[in-house]
């Protein structure tokens, strides 16, 4: 394996050095910024009038026009709330570089950005695909004073939240360990705080965010179900500005600035941006929220810095650190932490006068999670046990980096890329609740992955997209052929088809407790040694990598204008999944048993947005199930129904006034029901004095999962007032409502005590920002 390895390796690298050869040709390309903050311009049309020849600019504000003849061309740019520009250049048999600041309009232009968006629809792919931006973020319920990622990614066809606590993510019948989270290109292993109404990421700082429910290209790989892949702003290069936001549920700092501004005599320039937010509302409740038994035991505190360095040529280099917090404190259940932190440094560069963009990434991420179960509970005589907690930990610490290139070819577009990734996996559990030792398991793995992606566009008429990944995962010494492809045909620019599919695999294993009825802790596993030689279903099996297989088909259709409406059915088939052996009786049993599993189901999503009016509503329909060889199940995420609704309207002078709505309807999640109790006699040793010993509380389960929780169901409202004090300084004033009609939602039960923990209650919320 390790010989085909390498030849593969030689060939990527032969590969690289052929290609620019090829792909030579003239054309002009260069980078779009915003004169008022030097941050780049994304999805800017840039177009040589009286030709064919344009392009759209990437996330990172570069543009590539290629293939164009020898001659004299008028560039024309355009952007919504832009002033155009026009500008006379002149094209030789290479590439010429030109770089253009645009200035803000006085007057919003919509029309233009109806453009862009109707261009961006019929030259990319998108299946399964949804992108996310500030404005839609800022659409949803300001809930506790800000709106947040994590509240909008709850509204997206094919994501499933555990609800308002726990904040664990379901992506079509994906795990949270199947679904990969990039921030900047490092790993993140929990975007959630465990009040789920905020995730680890400053909404205000988000540049590009893409939601890959499924089907994605090579460029991804070491997942098998999805991909979440978030870009933070280079910071303003103009001057200083932040935001400083206090509300009932907690606070927010934002400072960005330029340490050297760009500027035409500057050879570069170089910007920061810092953010810090927590949460207070275990201290705040007490005063806002009396009417909340035990209170609101919520403490979280997210850092993120970054240095942007960007020379005149447009190529740049960032570096960044982060460090998120969590912790909820149950005082008769659980208590529930995690943290995690990394440090990186990502890269963008055009080589001279080349059709080409050479990217990449080098970081280092830590992850720690604890859950503490309360067991100092009285056995039958009224007695206590010696032993009050036991702590489930897991930790995961590693490095990732890779490279990757893209040659503009036209319309067309080739990218390749390598991938190196390393982690060292702890997970310390004990194997019942009342085990008086526990079990500790290390694991190491390096995986290494090399992609191809060509994407054909022929006409705006069909876009193409095969790919294939080799992922090899060295310590299994397993491979992984991965081909992958993504189709789109425009019928007509109102009405197009796609379709999305391909393999997919990882390492990493999920390990959670069948004890939960709503579960919040997750540990962490990989290279499992101690598993079956067969599948459920009788098929040998040689390791414990994981195996998926996608296949999504879509409509998108723009019957009127300002509605679109998008329609997609996907089917996941899991034909390999490690677990932990939930059988498992004796020490020779097997730690780990393979499962196999199926994800169907479609949905739609109809949006309408017109002049201060925005409309989503989003309605998915799923099914998830599981085969272990002794039963077929449901797993704890299974929902059949799930209906979002989310309306949002601006008015007034200069839209200042602003009300944003959301109402959530799901069906109930599966659960283990808990049969009977019993006195149980723990006789630990040969010599225990079983007629005095003491009997404890023990319980029986039911079949796996053949119950159902309630349906969930929750309104949440906000209204927004902004004054605006001159040219650069706003205040923005709100106030919300969670869960506005008070439904009591189950969120965690506790099998011993059989206590309830429910859901948010009705919670209203005050916030007051400022931004300079």
């Amino acid at each position: 394996m390790a010989k085909i390895f390498r030849k593969i390796f030689i060939l990527f690298i032969i590969t690289l050095i052929a290609i620019p050869v090829w792909a030579q040709n003239g054309g002009v390309h260069g980078f779009i910024y915003d004169s008022s903050t030097g941050e780049p311009i994304a999805y800017a049309m840039t177009q040589l009038q009286g030709t064919n020849y344009g392009a759209m600019t990437e996330k990172s504000g570069s543009y590539m026009i290629t293939k164009v003849p020898a001659g004299k061309y008028v560039l024309e740019i355009s952007y919504m709330g832009f002033q155009t520009i026009i500008d006379t250049v002149v094209i030789e048999n290479k590439m010429l570089s030109k770089n253009y600041t645009m200035k803000p309009e006085n007057v919003m232009l919509e029309g233009v950005n109806v453009s862009a968006e109707a261009q961006q629809v019929l030259t990319e792919t998108r299946t399964s695909v949804i992108s996310v931006s500030t404005k839609d973020i800022k659409q949803m319920p300001s809930i506790g004073g800000t709106p947040d990622f994590a509240q909008y990614l709850q509204v997206l066809p094919g994501v499933v939240s555990t609800g308002d606590q726990g904040g664990q993510l379901y992506i079509r019948g994906g795990t949270p360990i199947q679904n990969m989270l990039l921030l900047d290109g490092m790993l993140i292993y929990n975007p959630f705080h465990s009040i789920g109404l905020f995730s680890v990421f400053d909404s205000d700082i988000i540049g590009s965010a893409d939601v890959y429910t499924g089907g994605f290209g090579a460029d991804f790989g070491g997942r098998i179900s999805s991909v979440m892949d978030i870009r933070t702003r280079d910071g303003n290069r103009k001057r200083i500005s932040g935001k400083v936001d206090l509300n009932t549920f907690g606070a927010k700092v934002l400072l960005e600035g330029p340490l050297v501004k760009m500027k035409e005599s500057n050879a570069f320039s170089l910007g920061y941006i810092l953010s810090a937010k927590g949460s207070y509302l275990e201290y705040s409740s007490k005063a806002f929220y009396p009417y909340v038994k035990d209170g609101l035991p919520y403490n979280y505190l997210d850092l993120y810095g970054k240095l942007s360095l960007t020379g005149k040529s447009g190529s740049k280099v960032n570096l960044f650190a982060f460090r998120f917090d969590d912790k909820v404190n149950y005082s008769e259940i659980a208590t529930y932490r995690w943290r995690n932190y990394g440090v990186g440094t990502n890269f963008l560069i055009i080589p001279g006068r080349t059709a080409m963009i050479i990217e990449g990434t080098i970081g280092y991420t830590n992850y720690y999670t604890a859950l503490d179960d309360k067991y100092n509970k009285p056995d039958m005589s009224g007695r206590t046990s010696d032993k009050d907690t036991n702590t489930r930990q897991s930790a995961l610490n590693g490095f990732i980096a890779n490279l990757h290139f893209s040659y503009y070819l036209g319309k067309s577009q080739l990218s390749f890329g390598v991938e190196f990734s390393g982690n060292t996996v702890r997970y310390v559990f004990y194997p019942t609740a009342w085990a008086s030792s526990h079990t500790e398991r290390i694991d190491y793995t390096t995986d290494v992955g090399l992609f191809v992606k060509y994407k054909y566009n022929w006409k705006d008429r069909i876009i193409l997209e095969p790919s294939f990944r080799f992922q090899y995962y060295a310590s299994l010494g397993k491979s992984s052929p991965e081909p992958r492809l993504s189709f789109k045909y425009n019928i007509t620019p109102k009405v197009r088809l796609k379709f999305a599919g391909g393999l997919f695999s990882q390492n990493l294993v999920g390990a959670t407790s069948d004890r939960d009825v709503v579960n919040l802790f997750t540990g962490f596993l990989s290279s499992p040694l101690q598993i079956p030689d067969t599948l459920p279903n009788g098929k040998e099996v040689m390791s414990s990598m994981q195996r998926a297989e996608h296949v999504i088909v879509g409509l998108e259709v723009d019957p009127i204008p300002h509605l679109s409406i998008n329609i997609e059915g996907y089917y996941k088939h899991f034909s390999v999944l490690t677990s932990v052996n939930r059988y498992k009786m004796f020490d020779e049993d097997l730690d780990y048993m393979f499962e196999t599993g199926d994800a169907y189901g479609g949905d739609i999503t109809a949006e309408y947005s017109h002049k201060g009016l925005s409309i989503r509503l989003v309605y998915a329909l799923g099914w998830v199930r599981r085969n272990d060889g002794h039963i077929s199940y449901t797993p704890h995420f299974d929902r059949r129904h799930n209906i979002n609704l989310l309306a949002s309207y601006s008015f007034g002078k200069r839209r200042s006034w602003q009300i944003d709505l959301r109402w959530n309807f799901g069906t109930g999640f599966p659960y283990t029901q808990t049969q009977a109790y019993y006195p149980n006699l723990n006789i630990t040793s040969y010599d225990s004095d079983y007629i005095s010993a003491n009997e404890e509380l023990d319980f029986m389960l039911a079949d796996y999962n053949k119950g159902r929780l309630p349906s969930y169901h929750r309104l949440d409202i906000s209204v927004k007032k902004t004054f605006h004090i001159g040219d650069r300084h706003l205040i923005e004033v709100s106030a919300g409502a969670t869960n506005l009609y008070n439904y009591r939602n189950v969120f965690y039960k506790d099998r011993i005590t059989n206590k309830t923990i429910y859901q948010l209650p009705l919670l209203y919320s005050i916030g007051v920002n400022w931004q300079f």
